[in-house]
Formats: C-alpha cells, structure tokens, sequence
C-alpha cells in the first residue's frame, strides 16, 4: 500500500490489511501443532514410557529375547550374533531406520535392517520365525506393563497423603450433603475416606491388570504358531518351550493362551477402562473440593504469586482441582474407542485398529498420570478453614437438634404432640427469617424463649455441640485407616520412597 493510500485507511482497514495473511517464513519454529498433553502437562516419568527410545529398544529386546530361546532350543544361531545383538540395543540409528522405512513402507522392516546395521553377524537371524505383531504387540505389553506400575507408584502416595489428612480431621463436624441440599452432620476426615475408597478401589484394579497381563508371546501371522513349528521341524513342544521362554526373558510369568494376529483388543478396553476408573475418582474428589471452595470450607493450595483471574484479581479459583476434572474427563471418554476397535477386529486381524491405539493407550496414561500427580499436590497442601466450616454446621444444626430436644422434654414430662407442634411452628418462623430477611437461624432463642422447652434451657448449648451428631464418622474414620488404608500402605512402603522425577505446574 503506497504512503498517499495508507494515510486515508482507517486503524480498523490497517489491522485487517496487516493480519489478512500469515506471512511467509515467520516464526518458523513454532509451525507445527504441539499436543498440549505432552508439551504442557505430561511427566517426564511417563513419556518416556511411551517415548520412541522405550519402544524401538524393547522391539530389539524382544529380538534378542527370540534369538537367545531360539538358540536354547537347538536353532544354529551364534553366541557372536547373540554378542553383536546384545550389545547394539541402546545403539539404534533413527535415520537409517526412517530411510529404510521410506524404501520398504515398512516400520518393522525398517528397524529390523537398522538393527542388522549395528549388528552385522546377526542380520540373517533378527526376526527368524516372527511376524511384526510379535515386536509391536508385545512391546504394546511391556510399555502398559511399566505404565501400571507408574500409576500404581502414584496412586499408593496419593492414598498416603490423604490418609495423614483423614486422620488429622477425623473429628472435625461438617455439614453432610445430599441432592447437594444441607443433611446431616458429618466429619471433614469421614467425607475423605470417601475419596479414598474410590481410590483403592481403583489400586486394586491396578493390582489384578498388572498380575494378569499377559504378554502375546511368539504366535506368528494369523496365531497359529505355523512359521515356528517350520522352525522345528514340527516339534511342538518346542514351540511351546519357546513361547514360554520368551515370555520370560521379557519378564513376563505367561502369554495370552490363544490369539489372532494380535492380542484380544478386549485387553486394551479393559486398560483405558481401569484409566477411566481412576479419573471417574479423581473427577468426584476434586468435584467436592470445588464445591467446598466455593463454601470457603476448603481450598487447594495457592501461592503467593498465584493470579486467579486476569480481570478479578481478588479470586482464588481450585485451577488444579479444575485441570485434574478436565483430563479426567477426556480420559473418561476413551473406553469408547477401545470397545469399538476390540468390536471392529474382523476374524484373524484388520489394520483398523493400529492408529487409533497409537493415541488413545499413550494418552490415557499420560493423562492420568498428571492427574495422580495433581491429586497428590491438591492433598498435600489442602487448606481447611474450621471456623467457617462450624459457621455452616451452626446454621443448619438447630433444626436438626429439635428431636434431641423433644425427646428430652417428653422424658421431663411434657406432651410429646404438644411439643412436636411448638418445634414445628418455631422452625417454619425461623426457616422464614433466615430464607426472607437473611439473618442467622434463631431457632435455638425461640425455644429458649418458650416455656415448653423449660426442662433443656438450661443445656440448650450443650445439646447442640456438632460433635454430638456425627454418629460414628470419626470412629470409622479409625477403622477405615486401621482395616484398610495401613495394610495397603505396609504392602507398598518401597513405593512410597520414590521420589517422583516431576513437579506441579499450574
């Protein structure tokens, strides 16, 4: 645009005409779509579970762990080439591997003759007999396999901090809540063995996946082990020795009995289904405590340079307890796209499945991992503000102490449907003052003021002490711990030195 025609355009013309097209060659760095999970939140612990280093290195185990049975059994496979493999499993060159992939169209073929590279003498052996399921599905395996063991790891601390904030408030009375209406008393420690119920209810989900998963084994393409009962000249209890063998070089106790060309999918719907579990409890945990931070009974910690909002600077907005609801949402929808993957495996295998878990199964763990790690940060640091806390049980107490005292009054003497009537029209004048004028609930003054009630005015305040109405909160609080959390915790106390490698960002 000449000098003479810019000087006439409007600011508004200006910005449209400088923001119309994104020029070329700027911000050449920042041209390609990072995915916010791993840029932004995920852990340096669990990415490298997912990472290309852990894969392709546990494809070349996975290689070694086949020759080295192979071997065993009688295959004429050289201690040189085992030597050469063995030593070049942490050596792999990703480009020649990518070239390769390029001329083949073939990731497995890829790697297979990036290996025989690095390991010359064993070209001729790498892969004998297997299929690429045998490297990808299995190495799928092995990389869940360490993923559960990390959220395992996680989970057991979180269980851990929140029992230390159970019992440090095992007695302190709170309001109850049901239809998120006021109900009766309970104890702030009581309301997180609740949390936490749901939580090793998830552990022992956790527990049983790990135990039971197993690893595809050495099946060849359609399952039928046909390529390795060549191998051996029709031995079939070679083939069998060697499935066995292999599964535990990997370290792995079994292998799936029977399978197509891959693992039942079923197996991945029931992974990103536990997944779900944990974020269905994470979900509800941090739901409460969005709630009671709204009621000013409970906030998560908030640094002193922490802003709320840009615009209100006064707020102190739960952005944790809303980061873990908002992962834990999406990893909530993943079951989904496992079930109809598992559903969609037409006979033997289709390839439909193969993007799709390259998504969801990383993911889903690298998600709930963050979420641990937020869960564990929020319970760490969760602040309780008692005196509000009372503040709300007071309010609501009196109408809730009116059986207690009609019952004292009945065995002083008075007439019970006398009685009833008093306490029920003092309540609805007192419901009418707090609801239509705003005032505190003056209940307990009205009753004081009555004669009726004579025989409990003189232990009206002690009648009304919230401790008197938590039932047995504190003591199944102490149950709960004692039966429950303490043997998980003794099960588990390795885990609980393990310092995770990542931080809080918020």
């Amino acid at each position: 645009v000449d000098q003479k025609n810019s000087s006439t355009m409007s600011n508004a013309d200006k910005f449209l005409e400088a923001s119309s097209d994104f020029p070329e060659g700027a911000l050449p760095d920042h041209q390609v779509y990072e995915h916010p999970l791993v840029k932004r939140y995920a852990t340096k612990e669990m990415s490298f579970v997912w990472s290309p280093a852990m894969k392709f290195t546990t494809w070349r185990k996975l290689w070694v762990a086949l020759a080295t049975a192979e071997q065993e059994l009688g295959i004429e496979i050289s201690d040189e080439q085992l030597e050469q493999m063995r030593s070049k499993i942490y050596d792999v060159d990703f480009a020649f591997a990518d070239e390769k992939e390029k001329e083949f169209r073939h990731d497995v073929m890829g790697h297979v003759h990036a290996f025989g590279e690095a390991a010359p003498a064993a070209m001729p052996i790498i892969h004998l007999g297997a299929t690429s399921c045998y490297v990808g599905d299995n190495t799928d395996l092995v990389q869940i396999k360490e993923a559960l063991l990390l959220i395992k790891r996680k989970l057991v601390k979180v269980i851990a901090i929140l029992k230390n904030f159970a019992v440090k408030y095992r007695d302190l009375p709170t309001l109850g809540y049901t239809h998120y209406q006021p109900a009766q008393l309970t104890t702030v420690g009581k309301r997180a063995t609740l949390w936490m119920q749901d939580l090793i209810l998830d552990l022992d989900r956790v527990n049983r996946e790990i135990e039971d998963l197993p690893m595809r084994g050495v099946k060849g393409t359609t399952g039928t082990q046909a390529s390795f009962l060549e191998l051996f000249d029709g031995d079939h209890e070679k083939v069998k020795a060697l499935n066995k063998r292999v599964c535990e070089l990997m370290g792995f106790h079994k292998a799936i009995p029977v399978s197509g060309q891959t693992y039942s999918r079923k197996i991945d719907f029931a992974v990103l289904s536990l997944l779900s579990g944990i974020s269905q409890s994470a979900y509800k945990m941090c739901g409460d405590i969005r709630l009671l931070a709204n009621l000013k009974e409970v906030e998560e910690p908030f640094s002193k340079t922490q802003i709320g909002s840009s615009a209100m600077a006064y707020k102190r907005n739960p952005m944790r307890s809303e980061r873990v609801c908002s992962l834990a949402r999406y990893v909530m929808g993943l079951p989904n796209a496992a079930a109809n993957t598992h559903a969609s495996q037409w006979f033997e295998r289709t390839l439909d499945d193969s993007a799709v878990r390259r998504i969801v199964l990383p993911e889903g763990f690298l998600a709930v991992d963050v979420v641990l790690n937020l869960l564990a940060n929020i319970s760490d640091g969760l602040h309780v503000w008692p005196n509000v806390v009372k503040a709300h049980a007071m309010a609501e107490l009196p109408f809730m102490a009116t059986e207690v005292i009609l019952m004292e009054c009945v065995k002083a003497g008075g007439d019970r449907q006398e009685l009833h009537e008093a306490i029920r029209v003092h309540s609805m004048d007192a419901g009418a003052v707090v609801k239509g004028e705003g005032k505190p609930n003056d209940l307990m003054e009205r009753i004081a003021a009555d004669p009726l009630f004579e025989a409990v005015h003189s232990k009206l305040d002690s009648m009304i002490d919230p401790i008197l109405f938590v039932g047995r909160a504190p003591e199944q609080v102490d149950e709960f711990i004692g039966d429950e959390i303490e043997p998980i915790l003794e099960a588990n106390k390795d885990l609980l030195t393990v310092e995770s490698v990542d931080g809080v960002n918020v």
